[in-house]
């Protein structure tokens, strides 16, 4: 089983990666999220590798967390290695573990190749999905500690996770200020 891999970056696409590692070259899929945040031409990711009948791939992640995200989504029937890297392309793993704590399906039907049916069955089946480790997460603290500013104001939670889901600011003050503006809408 090939758990990460290292290596030289040769083509970086916005879904895949092929490293070359001492001379052999592997194409890694990644979420749109990993593909982004990668910068350096040297790179470690944490993999998940699938056999099937007709093929094998490799999954790469930079964060464990979206590592345990895509493992966690991928064991549940009728979702595939495509619409796990779907959803974490969408979601970062503390916005997904918002999502199922709020059993968020319009949000989650955001995601490509997921209908109602599906989200709906995702969100049974991931009931106590939560992250642990969220110290490379990019709005960790952040969206915690907004969380807590905003309740302070009155808001509910629910109303403040799905508006957070939509926020891009990455400090605390900045992401407070987004949401305020929109959930005075």
């Amino acid at each position: 089983m090939i758990v990460g891999i290292e290596g030289k970056i040769v083509i970086k696409e916005p879904t895949y990666l092929n490293i070359n590692v001492n001379g052999i070259i592997y194409k890694v899929y990644v979420s749109l999220n990993c593909s982004s945040a990668i910068n350096t031409e040297n790179v470690f990711l944490n993999t998940t590798y699938i056999v099937k009948e007709d093929s094998q791939s490799l999954y790469g992640f930079i964060n464990k967390d979206e590592k345990k995200l895509f493992d966690t989504v991928i064991k549940i029937n009728g979702v595939g290695p495509k619409v796990a890297l779907a959803i974490c392309s969408t979601f970062t793993p503390v916005l997904f573990s918002n999502v199922v704590a709020n059993k968020d399906v319009s949000t989650l039907k955001r995601v490509p190749g997921i209908g109602p049916k599906g989200a709906s069955r995702i969100l049974v089946e991931l009931s106590g999905f939560v992250v642990t480790n969220d110290e490379n997460e990019k709005f960790g603290a952040s969206s915690s500690e907004a969380v807590l500013a905003l309740e302070s104001l009155g808001f509910k939670k629910d109303q403040i996770s799905k508006v957070l889901l939509n926020c891009v600011a990455e400090d605390t003050s900045s992401l407070v200020k987004e949401a305020l503006k929109k959930l005075q809408r």
